[in-house]
């Protein structure tokens, strides 16, 4: 199910449909199985809308899994502005819990 959903994602990319939402759709698909392609789209996700707060979070989730914990705490911050920013307290509380883990470890 994930594979012909990443190359229905990708197939849309290479169709030009460049979007912060399509490339978070491709982050989150590569994120378990291939965490260095994840952040390349989550990365380019959050240069088309640098207020995504999801796209930061999960910008963060992908560079912990490259073990990249510093980029990883970078993006857990920024992201958190972002988030504070657009009112959204969820991803505001879920990055703070994710940073502290990071931090701890």
């Amino acid at each position: 199910m994930i594979d012909k959903l990443t190359d229905r994602l990708e197939s849309m990319l290479a169709a030009g449909q460049d979007t912060a939402l399509l490339r978070f759709g491709l982050g989150n698909a590569y994120l378990s199985g291939d965490p260095a392609q994840a952040i390349v789209h989550l990365q380019r996700a959050v240069e088309i809308d640098p207020a995504y707060s999801a796209a930061w979070k999960m910008l963060g989730k992908a560079l912990t899994a490259n073990a990249e914990t510093s980029a990883a705490a970078e993006a857990y911050r920024h992201g958190i502005e972002i988030a504070e920013n657009n009112g959204d307290k969820q991803a505001v509380r879920e990055m703070r819990v994710f940073l502290k883990r990071l931090q701890s470890s």
